[in-house]
């Protein structure tokens, strides 16, 4: 055994003397070495993974390594489109509920309605069964043309009734414009949820709609958008700056300064004249801090909610021949006034990273615009109205919207982690989608008329109730109007379409308020205005 393990070493070192050692032969002999010596059977491919893993770990944040399922799993949001069915749809009690069809989809075509509940596809049962969201839409996508065969269950005036459908899969779009609609005369909104391969399509699509309807001003809505592709956040600021303006620039030890420029999709911008507000919070990051950052650096338009997330590294993607990607810092972005956009980080220690955000809460920075610490050093001037604006991570709002925590009270929360009020917004629609449409043919009519009534609230109290959620009284009254702002942009969203929920939910968003108030106000140029 001695000599056979001798003989297995002379092999592994031989092929190098010790002036030839490196650092990346170490790893191959070690991870040979543990192969062919280790007491037990190992995982070859998994050993290899793991050691990636743990180099990245010691590096930034955001360094990452995906194996070939999670890397396409990670790249189809982003793509615009994948094959399956074309619907949309929630989880509600192991029960899966279709929100709605995309239009012209697969599932449309063949009749498949909004408030369908899938129970089968094909030989497999799956209501009632707990399954991830991931398995299901494994079972709904597949190659297109296809065919899939699925069982719905459909109420129709609250009798249930079970039909059987063939679907034959095809390419679904998936959109990046969460809603597009006026506000009032001359102010539109566009919320944006990611940037993808189609998100400057989907934005220049909406902006002419809006257009059409005698928009000026625009406020676009960044809230909550992780990011995306740098090109697609570029190609947007095109539309908005003036034509060739400096968007964003790169640079790292190892990457040279490379700048990116925008400019039009046609002779000039469509939005190079009127107000533009944007709104975005502490769930920010990447490509939306570079669109707000370019914005705010070149006085284009007004930023307005909380500081952002401060993700400003560049991954550059690194495929392996198995279709698995490592995901490799290169370099930094810089806003066109060259504040880096990433925040202050520790190599190796992910976890305090990871906690930024609960950090920020707990030092009031979300609540209190006193309680951000601006540092003088990192002060700079935008770049036409030489305003004092500051970098150190993340872009700073010009004005500040702090969380109002009075309405979300532990009960509201208790109740909304049951996943109640989608149920009960569900139940709501599948008895009284009917009487709903002919009462309120459109969303607007919807939107002014329709009210959440005290009976339907103590309907959910009582289903809380049933799911052992103990009733406080003083925070169901506290949270009232979250709650039935919630249910019916519930209700709205799944009687007419996504753009209903956001047209609900701003009627009371401090952000959105506090943006409205700005861009149609003295305050907006008060706030472009060079200091004296």
């Amino acid at each position: 055994m001695k000599k056979l393990f001798y003989a297995i070493f002379a092999l592994l070192t031989s092929a190098v003397s010790a002036q030839q050692f490196l650092p990346a032969h170490k790893l191959q002999y070690a991870e040979q070495a543990i192969s062919k010596l280790y007491v037990d059977s190992v995982d070859q491919e998994k050993l290899v993974e793991d050691a990636i893993v743990g180099m990245l770990k010691s590096l930034d944040p955001h360094s990452s390594y995906t194996n070939a399922k999670e890397t396409q799993e990670l790249n189809e949001p982003l793509e615009g489109s994948f094959s399956g069915i074309g619907i949309s749809f929630n989880m509600a009690t192991d029960t899966l509920y279709i929100i709605e069809t995309i239009g012209g989809g697969p599932s449309e075509r063949v009749g498949i309605l909004p408030g369908d509940r899938i129970l089968k596809v094909n030989d497999t049962v799956i209501a009632g069964v707990k399954m991830l969201n991931s398995d299901i839409m494994k079972r709904l996508r597949g190659p297109k043309g296809t065919d899939v065969d699925v069982t719905v269950l459909r109420y129709e005036s609250g009798t249930p009734d079970t039909i059987d459908f063939r679907i034959t899969r095809d390419d679904i779009p998936i959109f990046s414009v969460d809603a597009a609609y006026i506000v009032e005369p001359g102010v539109g909104y566009i919320r944006i949820n990611k940037f993808g391969a189609e998100t400057h399509k989907e934005f220049v699509e909406a902006v002419r709609k809006l257009q059409g309807e005698g928009m000026k001003d625009l406020i676009l809505d960044l809230s909550d958008n992780g990011g995306g592709y740098l090109k697609a956040s570029v190609d947007i600021l095109g539309e908005l700056l003036p034509s060739g303006s400096l968007a964003v620039f790169t640079e790292g030890l190892n990457s040279p300064k490379y700048e990116y420029s925008a400019f039009p999709s046609e002779k000039k911008p469509l939005l190079a004249d009127g107000r533009l507000v944007v709104m975005m919070n502490q769930f920010s990051a990447s490509a939306s801090e570079i669109t707000a950052g370019a914005i705010q650096d070149w006085d284009r338009g007004v930023v307005v909610g909380r500081r952002s997330f401060g993700k400003g590294l560049v991954q550059r993607p690194v495929p392996f021949p198995d279709g698995s990607m490592m995901r490799l810092t290169v370099a930094h972005y810089y806003t066109p006034t060259g504040r880096d956009i990433q925040k202050p980080y520790t190599k190796g220690n992910a976890d305090a990273y990871a906690h930024d955000i609960i950090d920020r809460f707990n030092n009031g920075e979300l609540m209190h615009e006193d309680s951000i610490k601006y540092v003088d050093s990192l002060k700079v001037k935008t770049l036409r109205l030489n305003r004092p604006i500051y970098g150190g991570g993340g872009i700073s709002p010009d004005r500040f919207v702090g969380i109002d925590t009075t309405e979300n009270t532990k009960y509201y929360r208790q109740v909304m982690a049951k996943g109640l009020i989608n149920r009960f917004a569900i139940k709501t629609v599948d008895k009284d989608r009917k009487e709903i449409l002919a009462k309120y043919p459109t969303d607007t009519d919807f939107l002014k008329g329709y009210t959440i009534s005290d009976a339907q609230l103590q309907e959910l109290y009582d289903m809380a109730t049933a799911e052992k959620i103990d009733f406080n009284a003083e925070e169901a009254a506290l949270s009232k109007p979250l709650f039935s702002m919630v249910l019916k942009g519930l209700i709205g969203r799944d009687i007419y379409d996504s753009s209903t929920y956001f047209k609900v939910y701003n009627q009371r968003d401090p952000m959105f308020r506090k943006a409205l108030e700005v861009i149609r106000s003295k305050e907006y140029s008060d706030i472009l205005t060079a200091p004296k």
